[in-house]
């Protein structure tokens, strides 16, 4: 019997997760290639490690090519067309065919959606980004920074709380922070809106350390002119250092294909398949009732891969999607807590947090070195 050809378009979490479980089933029932057009893997926590100077680019970059899994195929294509009706993926390096595509292209960033962020703001969700921040942040001795989230949905919802908080500790570290004021412009009604706990409780670190939350506000458009943030409510905020997260949407080819619906791909949020036969869209390209994080985009993976081992077999299909996962979150001065968020498996979504802990920082530890083991074969 042939192998079944699957092409899986996104090597990030839910690329690589997807790959690695259908790797694990054996045998040659998959021929699977995995496309990317980048040469590496970032985690996403480690963009404010190197924003902060904690690290360096080239140390949290896990080049593509360590990929060893029996059955899977990597290529570094740039995708030029997606047919969902025909599962045929052009490139700019040829034509790939298929009995099952997934799309786990991520979502990308849209500058341009908001007037004035590209010429005087700074945006940290790309490494590029980060990697510039780096030069800045410590160049920055007094003044007003304001970090603004420019819409919703953006990936890791507690990641913007985490830079106002390091932030903090940074100017503190050198000595400024009494001559700088930080605010924190966000278009959600708090932090984390599934746990009223979590943001109970960075609402309070923001306290303590002087930071102005302004919750529920959209940002209009950045003046950098007057350096004013206006907002939806006809306020501004003034501003010396823009620090933002850009406005996301599912890549231009995505669109082009014409699966998206509102910017990004509407799935059975159960089992994460399309309107189209025999194509599936995981992780921030898709609209499956979960937040955009790497961790969600895991979990959906593996219900596909899951699903399409239990086809093969003529198996019992997987548990559905119940949309669970674990987010840290770093809260300054060394100290991570965790947040566990479960969107699906109710009848409302919950979120668990957990304080800080020496227990939660090992915890964020090894879930990166697992995941590098598991998908790269790098030991720690």
């Amino acid at each position: 019997m042939s192998s079944r050809r699957v092409v899986v378009l996104g090597a990030g979490f839910g690329g690589l997760e997807l790959c690695t479980t259908l790797a694990e089933a054996g045998g040659e029932a998959f021929d699977v290639t995995l496309i990317d057009k980048a040469d590496a893997f970032v985690f996403g926590f480690s963009k404010l490690d190197v924003m902060f100077g904690r690290t360096t680019p080239r140390a949290v970059r896990l080049p593509y090519r360590q990929i060893a899994k029996p059955g899977v195929h990597l290529v570094r294509e740039t995708i030029t067309a997606i047919d969902p009706e025909s599962r045929r993926v052009s490139t700019d390096a040829g034509v790939h065919e298929c009995d099952v595509l997934v799309v786990a292209l991520g979502a990308d960033y849209d500058m341009d959606a908001t007037p004035g962020l590209q010429e005087g703001g700074n945006e940290f969700y790309s490494l590029a980004g980060a990697e510039r921040l780096a030069s800045i942040i410590p160049t920055f001795s007094g003044g007003r920074v304001v970090i603004g989230v420019c819409d919703a949905p953006f990936k890791c919802p507690p990641a913007p709380s985490e830079c106002a908080l390091l932030l903090h500790d940074a100017l503190r570290a050198r000595g400024v922070r009494d001559g700088c004021e930080i605010s924190f412009v966000l278009p959600l009604g708090s932090p984390v809106p599934p746990s009223p706990d979590t943001s109970a409780a960075l609402e309070e670190a923001f306290a303590e350390r002087d930071i102005a939350l302004i919750a529920g506000r959209r940002i209009l458009e950045l003046d950098p002119g007057r350096n004013v943030v206006k907002l939806d409510d006809g306020g501004d905020v003034p501003f010396d250092l823009f620090l933002g997260v850009p406005k996301h949407r599912a890549p231009d080819v995505v669109i082009e294909s014409g699966m998206t619906e509102n910017g990004y791909i509407p799935v059975d949020s159960a089992t994460l398949q399309t309107r189209f036969a025999g194509v599936y869209a995981v992780g921030d390209v898709a609209t499956a009732g979960v937040p955009k994080a790497g961790v969600f985009a895991e979990g959906a993976a593996r219900v596909v891969a899951q699903t399409l081992i239990a086809e093969g077999r003529g198996g019992e299909p997987p548990e559905r999607h119940l949309g669970r996962g674990t987010c840290y979150i770093e809260f300054g001065e060394g100290r991570i807590g965790s947040v566990d968020i479960d969107f699906l498996s109710g009848p409302e979504r919950t979120g668990t947090f957990h304080a800080p802990s020496p227990a939660l920082r090992a915890e964020k530890e090894r879930f990166g070195s697992s995941r590098r083991a598991r998908w790269f074969g790098i030991q720690a």
